[in-house]
């Protein structure tokens, strides 16, 4: 009975240590959805569940997940890296503006260390509009292989229906699950159409997340470590007015 009773416990064990679902922990970048042509723009990263505003202490993140790449594409293209430095609870990082457009702001990172047969693959993103609002307004501008866009994200009000677009290896998502979290935690499942389209009417204003994730079936060595899955989430923070 005993013996039972340790595999039934071990067994629930990896289950938690292997579930992609109970991970519910992501990265996110805020910034402000407008800037101004040679203003600094102040970038921060978090790391945490944002639901719960449960934000992790910078010094206090797992494996390397601080040497995370942060990239500004400019609306004529132009890459920008940026460098971050840590606070305390957050990385932050700033650039300056010089066209006016639409700036796509990209962070991605995946984790040296294999969770339990997982390999976690985290990206964001967040557009950032200096006075013109078309170009360089691309979902394409996002290099990430897993995003979500919304076109007139410097335009959002509160009980006006926003839509956005889910893309995964650079191809629209058609009738996936992305979750839709209120600046109060509160949180909505939608799922895509055929054009990768999902719509919802915020009713509170603050920051919106929209979180997008996909698990591939993919065996592997990753740093030496065996893997049979690669967990990718992509987090779109949303400024509602």
């Amino acid at each position: 009975m005993k013996s039972n009773i340790f595999k039934t416990i071990t067994s629930v064990v990896l289950l938690l240590v292997a579930s992609p679902s109970l991970f519910a922990h992501a990265l996110w970048i805020e910034t402000k959805a407008t800037g101004t042509k040679g203003k600094p723009q102040e970038i921060s990263v978090y790391f945490g569940e944002f639901s719960d505003n449960d934000i992790t202490k910078a010094d206090k993140w797992f494996s390397d997940l601080k040497d995370f790449t942060l990239v500004v594409i400019s609306p004529s293209k132009k890459e920008i890296k940026l460098k971050s430095t840590a606070l305390e609870n957050k990385y932050q990082a700033f650039f300056t503006p010089e066209e006016e457009g639409v700036y796509t702001v990209v962070m991605q990172h995946t984790v040296k260390d294999v969770y339990g047969t997982m390999v976690l693959d985290y990206n964001s993103s967040a557009n950032i509009v200096v006075g013109n609002k078309t170009t360089g307004n691309l979902a394409a501008n996002n290099s990430n292989k897993i995003s979500t866009f919304t076109e007139n994200a410097a335009s959002l009000t509160k009980d006006i229906k926003i839509t956005s677009v889910a893309l995964y290896n650079n191809a629209i998502a058609k009738e996936q699950k992305v979750k839709v979290i209120a600046p109060n935690g509160w949180e909505k499942e939608l799922w895509t159409n055929e054009n990768g389209e999902f719509s919802f009417t915020p009713i509170w204003s603050g920051n919106y997340m929209i979180e997008f994730s996909q698990t591939e079936k993919s065996a592997g060595e990753h740093n030496g470590k065996k893997y049979d899955e690669i967990w990718k989430m992509a987090t779109y923070q949303l400024n509602v007015e």
